[in-house]
């Protein structure tokens, strides 16, 4: 597909000076790497709400489910504004057709994950989200999110990576028509990928889209991508990888001979054992799709997910 993937993120990992001591956090991966392949749009909930830089730090107090944002010091209460502006914040964002999101790790705005909340007593506990971050994902639950601390784990961002292709994917097949006979062929393409991340999806939604003459259109497409994106979010293990690859390797039974096959066996026990990484059997079996035009295997996504650039399965 043509064109940069749109995605959101903390203004802060683009190296703009919005934090609240005035400085940022740049991550040279997401600016430089793959933002080759990215239109950013960065959004900083605390200056876009109206605060100065630089500003009091804040924190969340109070219920881990509902937490107030305050100031450290004077205790004021922003929550009230941030979620006023929040609101307003995600109406804006319905336009940009995002099809990912990255948020600063720790923000009591913008954090995602195990955020610190504290308690009445001043005790903290990681619990909670950042008021904007819990507002995005409650608004767009289908869209993938991250912390940029996450994505230095290789298989987290090649997980985070490969759910916004597979994203965008999908917005264009909206933007298409989105009709239910498309949608065999969009399931078709994903098969393998679906089946290195759960293979109960793979199985939930195979059925589903057998059935999909049945019922209403808006119900299928909604169930299928709800379903489709839950099971991507889990980690495409090395276990599963090698049931695939495996699965993969049937197809050339009648092309290779005895000494082809031994090579391709070997290196997919050999990346089992942990001693290669899963771009070495790849790419021997991308080699032999083009080689024996292999119309199936062709236009599966699990076999190219994402830019080759990036080099997310040298790690995995």
């Amino acid at each position: 597909m043509e064109g940069k993937i749109k995605i959101g993120i903390s203004s802060c990992l683009l190296g703009n000076n919005v934090r609240y001591d005035g400085g940022h956090k740049l991550d040279h991966y997401l600016s430089d790497t793959l933002g080759k392949y990215v239109q950013w749009v960065p959004v900083c909930p605390e200056v876009e709400y109206g605060l100065p830089i630089p500003r009091e730090a804040m924190r969340l107090v109070g219920d881990p489910a509902s937490p107030r944002l305050v100031t450290q010091k004077t205790a004021i209460d922003h929550t009230e504004g941030i979620q006023k502006w929040a609101a307003q914040k995600l109406r804006q964002l319905e336009g940009e057709n995002l099809c990912g999101f990255i948020f600063k790790s720790k923000s009591p705005s913008s954090g995602l994950l195990r955020v610190k909340v504290y308690s009445l007593s001043g005790m903290p506990s990681k619990t909670g989200a950042g008021i904007f971050a819990g507002a995005f994902v409650k608004q767009f639950p289908l869209i993938p999110v991250e912390e940029d601390g996450r994505l230095h784990d290789p298989k987290l961002r090649e997980n985070f990576i490969e759910r916004i292709f597979v994203f965008r994917r999908w917005r264009a097949f909206l933007s298409e028509g989105a009709q239910l006979k498309k949608l065999v062929d969009f399931h078709t393409d994903h098969k393998l990928l679906l089946m290195s991340h759960s293979p109960k999806h793979y199985s939930l939604l195979g059925k589903l889209v057998a059935a999909a003459g049945k019922g209403e259109k808006k119900h299928k497409l909604n169930d299928y991508i709800h379903s489709l994106m839950e099971g991507l979010t889990l980690i495409a293990t090395v276990k599963k990888n090698t049931n695939v690859l495996m699965h993969i390797a049937g197809y050339f039974k009648k092309n290779l001979g005895a000494d082809a096959k031994k090579e391709l066996h070997d290196l997919i026990e050999n990346y089992h054992r942990g001693l290669i990484p899963l771009i070495v059997p790849i790419t021997l079996m991308n080699h032999y799709v083009r080689i024996y035009q292999e119309v199936y295997l062709k236009r599966q996504h699990y076999l190219n997910p994402h830019p080759l650039e990036l080099m997310l399965r040298n790690h995995v």
